[in-house]
């Protein structure tokens, strides 16, 4: 049920299932235009600063879960070539920026998997046809700019959207374990330089990428508050190590933040996060007073 209730809920396909088929049809042959105008053109009719950003996704895609193999395989690095050049060209206040590459991987593995099945290790895109994969991939590209609607100032210059969550994040932080606060700035670290990564990339390369999709359905079902609920999911996200935090110094805790004991995460740990969010926000979401720097 997955990939239909996520179009659904970033309003992608409308809640009316008379009308869906055909909205979904068109809106996947509005994008297979796009993708005529703008990417499958020569390098001649690009700006320069167009043939840049071309060349900054292609050596981007790659890198993009580098350990799901999956994602290596050159249709699908294609795949995600067009979507990221295409909504760049038609979001020019932002065009692209690092870190969407990884955005676009929990819609392609969802869409994939209604017709792809077992785990995403053992998929072949050779399985599924031209078509299918076109249409996965305009679904990608529509949800995409739905989900990135919401935070347009996240990628525009100087990132000011992403900037302010941190912010805000700081001071939840402060006001939920002051221990853990005073800590880290009495040892110099400034929040940006580990919280930066988690709201540009929403936290995919710092838990395994079979988590990903259930924190996905948190995202997405938040809806227009999701800027906001982020900052109570990282929060959480960062008071799981509490106390392992209040032992390390200035270096060691630049090393632990860039690479998190997560890898062996089970939904467990998920849901225990994403529970905390949930009631922390309940707490203090509704008396911003508790926020007030």
């Amino acid at each position: 049920m997955r990939p239909n209730v996520w179009r659904l809920l970033l309003g992608y396909a409308p809640p009316n299932s008379d009308r869906r088929d055909g909205v979904l049809r068109r809106k996947r042959l509005e994008y297979l235009d796009c993708v005529s105008q703008y990417y499958d053109i020569p390098d001649t009719e690009r700006s320069d600063d167009e043939i840049n950003m071309l060349r900054q996704i292609a050596v981007d895609c790659p890198r993009t879960v580098p350990d799901v193999s999956f994602f290596q395989q050159e249709k699908i690095q294609k795949s995600l070539e067009r979507v990221l050049y295409t909504w760049a060209i038609r979001h020019p206040a932002s065009g692209y920026v690092q870190g969407i590459n990884d955005l676009v991987t929990p819609f392609l593995v969802v869409f994939l998997s209604e017709y792809l099945e077992g785990s995403v290790e053992s998929w072949l895109i050779s399985d599924l046809s031209p078509d299918k994969l076109s249409d996965i991939e305009a679904d990608c590209y529509w949800c995409l700019s739905k989900l990135l609607d919401g935070m347009q100032d996240h990628y525009t210059f100087a990132q000011p959207g992403i900037q302010r969550l941190v912010f805000k994040l700081k001071e939840l932080v402060r006001r939920i374990d002051e221990p853990v606060s005073k800590h880290v700035e009495e040892q110099g670290l400034e929040f940006l330089q580990f919280a930066f990564r988690w709201f540009n990339c929403l936290l995919i390369r710092e838990i395994p990428f079979h988590l990903v999709t259930r924190l996905w359905d948190t995202y997405l079902a938040e809806g227009d508050a999701l800027p906001d609920f982020l900052v109570y999911i990282f929060a959480s996200f960062l008071l799981t190590w509490s106390e392992e935090l209040q032992k390390l110094d200035f270096q060691e805790l630049v090393m632990f933040l860039q690479h998190l004991p997560t890898q062996n995460w089970t939904h467990q740990e998920l849901e225990m996060v994403l529970s905390r969010a949930y009631m922390w926000h309940s707490m203090f979401n509704s008396s911003p007073s508790h926020l007030a720097s």
